[in-house]
């Protein structure tokens, strides 16, 4: 009986030891959460805002090859390019080897939005340290049922280089009524 109660305390201090030492390494995990080691931490929280909208004249033509005098056959700059979706809802910056996958969620008016994609601005280089993408979709016909939005949501994302991120401060991804924007820590 002795042994087994000798036994019991020996179990007992490595089973404190093993407690005492998993409590201070998983404390030591909180300073690394918010390091810069951290690579969800490279770039922050995305901040959505209103965009202040346009007036747009529906008569006037917009497209360079849509005039009088334009030759009517479909080039690869004449294929249609998708609206701007209603509005951007979230932006996420996912970080992993050689690059970044940005990826934003748009809401649109009604169901059934398709295509939905995000277009670089400026060719898809950075100005004064912003790059700045466009969410784009393609709605239905309308006279569609109002649903929830949840029934309304889509994901698009792209895939950003290490090279095409150097320099970048700021990502913003705008949409028709909202932007949403987020900054390197």
């Amino acid at each position: 009986m002795k042994t087994i109660l000798r036994m019991g305390r020996h179990w007992m201090r490595h089973l404190t030891s093993a407690l005492l030492v998993s409590t201070l390494v998983l404390s030591g995990c909180g300073a690394v959460r918010d390091s810069r080691i951290n690579p969800f931490n490279w770039f922050g929280r995305a901040q959505v805002e209103p965009v202040a909208s346009a007036e747009v004249n529906p008569l006037i033509p917009t497209g360079a090859a849509s005039g009088l005098f334009s030759s009517g056959r479909a080039t690869a700059a004449n294929t249609p390019i998708a609206p701007l979706a209603a509005q951007v809802d979230a932006l996420t910056v996912e970080r992993f080897q050689g690059g970044a996958l940005i990826r934003a969620t748009a809401v649109s008016d009604t169901v059934g939005a398709f295509n939905v994609s995000l277009e670089p601005m400026n060719n898809g280089l950075p100005v004064d340290g912003v790059l700045t993408y466009e969410l784009r979709a393609f709605a239905p016909a309308p006279g569609a049922t109002p649903m929830p939005e949840r029934a309304r949501r889509h994901v698009a994302a792209v895939r950003v280089s290490d090279n095409n991120l150097a320099g970048v401060r700021v990502i913003r991804v705008q949409a028709e009524r909202k932007a949403a924007t987020t900054a390197r820590r």
